[in-house]
C-alpha cells in the first residue's frame, strides 16, 4: 500500500538526522501534521516548535544556517510561502543561506480545510526567487532522495510535499539528479509532463489513452527549478504534443515553466495545461475536488487527446 508523502518525510528526516548532527528542524506548531514531530521525538535538542509565527521561524532558521546548521523549516505550504515569503527572499535568495523550506499539504491535499489552506501559488512564488531550487515530491522514493539531496547540497531550497499517499512512480533504484526530470513511461504520440501526485494520475491517464491507440509518454518533472530544458525540447521533437499536469495554478507553475522553455527554444507543439484555471479551491473530499476542477485521470486523458488532435 502506498505511503503518505508526509509520513515518508518524517521517517526520512529522522533517518538522516542520526548521521548528521547539523540537521535542525523547525515547525510552526503543526508538527503532528507535517510529521516533523517524528524527528522531534528522536532528537528533542535539535527540534524547535516556533508556534504560529512563520516569519519569526524563518528568521530563526537564518541564524541557524549562518552558524553552519542545516535548518528544515516546516508548516503548511500556503503559509510558509506567503507569510514566510519576505524572509525567504531576504535570507534564502538575497543572502544565500542554506535553508530548506518544506511546504506540507501542497496543492489541494488539505482538502477539507478549504481555499484558505490550499497551496496553489507556492511554486510560482518560490521559483521567481533568484538562487532558490524548487522541487515537488511525487512518491516515497523521490521524497527520500529530496531530503538526502537537501542535506548534501549547500543550496536554499523549497520542497513541496503532499498530505496524501502516492503510488510508486519510479523504478526501484532510480537515479535522480538536480535540475533533471525523468521519463517514467515511454510514448510517441504525446508527452504528459507532470509533477507531484499528478504524476501517478498521468500514468493512469496514459493507460486509458493506450486503450484508444494513443501512445503517451509521461515525464515526472520533479525538479521545477532549475528545470530540465534538454528533456522538454527532446520530448517536443519526439512526440509533437504536450500536456502539463499540476496541482497548482496554471499561471506561473509547471505549465508556465515548460512554456518558457518551449518559447525560448522555438518549439511550437500543441500544448494543453491541466491545473487550477485562475481560481481558488473549496472545502470537500480530496478526490471530489480534484475531479470538479479538472485534475483527475479523465481530464488529463481528454487533454492529451485534444493535444494530439491539434498536431
Amino acid at each position: 500500500m502506498a505511503k503518505a508523502i508526509r509520513e515518508v518525510y518524517g521517517d526520512s528526516i529522522k533517518k538522516y538526522g542520526a548521521t548528521n548532527e547539523n540537521i535542525v528542524v523547525l515547525d510552526a506548531d503543526v508538527s503532528g501534521s507535517t510529521k516533523s514531530a517524528v524527528f522531534g521525538k528522536e532528537y528533542p535538542d535539535r527540534f524547535y516548535n516556533c508556534g504560529i509565527s512563520e516569519y519569526a521561524m524563518m528568521g530563526m532558521a537564518a541564524g541557524m544556517a549562518k552558524s553552519g546548521k542545516i535548518p528544515f523549516v516546516n508548516t503548511f505550504a500556503v503559509f510558509l510561502t506567503t507569510i514566510g515569503s519576505l524572509a525567504a527572499r531576504t535570507f534564502m535568495s538575497y543572502s544565500g543561506l542554506n535553508i530548506k523550506m518544506m511546504g506540507a499539504y501542497g496543492g489541494l491535499s488539505d482538502a477539507y480545510d478549504g481555499a484558505t489552506h490550499h497551496a496553489l501559488e507556492d511554486i510560482a512564488m518560490m521559483r521567481t526567487l533568484p538562487g532558490v531550487d524548487v522541487m515537488v515530491a511525487s512518491d516515497a522514493q523521490i521524497t527520500d532522495w529530496m531530503i538526502q539531496n537537501a542535506i548534501e547540497l549547500d543550496q536554499p531550497m523549497y520542497i513541496r510535499l503532499s498530505r496524501d499517499a502516492a503510488p510508486d512512480c519510479h523504478p526501484e533504484g532510480a537515479v535522480f539528479e538536480r535540475g533533471k526530470g525523468m521519463v517514467v513511461r515511454e510514448g510517441s504520440d504525446v508527452t504528459i509532463i507532470a509533477c507531484g501526485l499528478m504524476v501517478s494520475t498521468a500514468m493512469l491517464a496514459a493507460e486509458k489513452l493506450a486503450a484508444k491507440g494513443i501512445s503517451a509518454r509521461v515525464v515526472d518533472m520533479y525538479y521545477i527549478k532549475p528545470i530540465d530544458a534538454e528533456l522538454i525540447e527532446k520530448c517536443a521533437k519526439e512526440t509533437g504534443a504536450f500536456v502539463t499536469a499540476e496541482e497548482h495554478s496554471i499561471i506561473g507553475g509547471l505549465g508556465g515553466a515548460v512554456a518558457e522553455v518551449m518559447a525560448k527554444a522555438g518549439c511550437t507543439v500543441p500544448t494543453e495545461m491541466i491545473g487550477m484555471q485562475d481560481c481558488h479551491g473549496e472545502s470537500g473530499a480530496y478526490a471530489e475536488i480534484l475531479k470538479k476542477y479538472g485534475l483527475d485521470v479523465d481530464a488529463v486523458a481528454a487533454a492529451a487527446e485534444k493535444a494530439v488532435s491539434r498536431k
